[in-house]
């Protein structure tokens, strides 16, 4: 117990108590954990890592999201679209460095890359939060539709790009 004194000086420590009988000793896991260990053994058994040129519907979905994103992205700045981001004009540094970052995520994803796709789940979670944070400022039905189809379409993806991020092999690095 922490001492109600804030003023500096000596500390007397606090006065020991006979303890009749010793804390029993708890188990280190419980049942409930052990068998979640289980569970993630036998899926993880069941993963096996992606044949050369074979890329799941979700890797597909996401390679396209990506070259989507980053080429509208690109194609409005440079028809000369004003895009409006929380009250402020775009500037052109951060369009043509987000565009180019979906083109590269777009490029490793392909290519079977552990960093690329973890990069952009990373991207998509964010994504996915702020349509969920938009659902506190939706005013009409529609922006409601938007930020539900948001949030849901892209935790769905999130979540089946799970399973192939575990299918990916991560690199080998020499003396490992």
């Amino acid at each position: 117990m922490g001492q109600r004194s804030r003023k500096r000086g000596r500390r007397e420590p606090p006065a020991r108590t006979a303890v009749a009988s010793p804390a029993p000793a708890r188990p280190s896991r419980p049942a409930d954990s052990t068998r979640s260990e289980q569970r993630n053994a036998a899926v993880r058994a069941t993963l096996t890592p992606l044949a050369p040129g074979e890329r799941p519907w979700p890797l597909k979905v996401a390679v396209l999201l990506a070259l989507l994103s980053g080429g509208v992205q690109l194609a409005l700045f440079a028809f000369g679209v004003k895009l409006k981001v929380a009250g402020t004009h775009a500037k052109a540094g951060p369009t043509i460095v987000f565009g180019a970052i979906m083109f590269v995520c777009a490029a490793g994803m392909w290519a079977l890359r552990y960093w690329a796709l973890l990069g952009f789940m990373a991207l998509l979670g964010i994504t996915v939060a702020f349509f969920a944070l938009a659902l506190i400022k939706a005013s009409s039905l529609l922006g409601f539709a938007i930020a539900i189809a948001g949030a849901v379409g892209g935790g769905f993806l999130f979540w089946k790009l799970v399973r192939v991020l575990g299918r990916v092999q991560m690199p080998q690095y020499p003396g490992r």
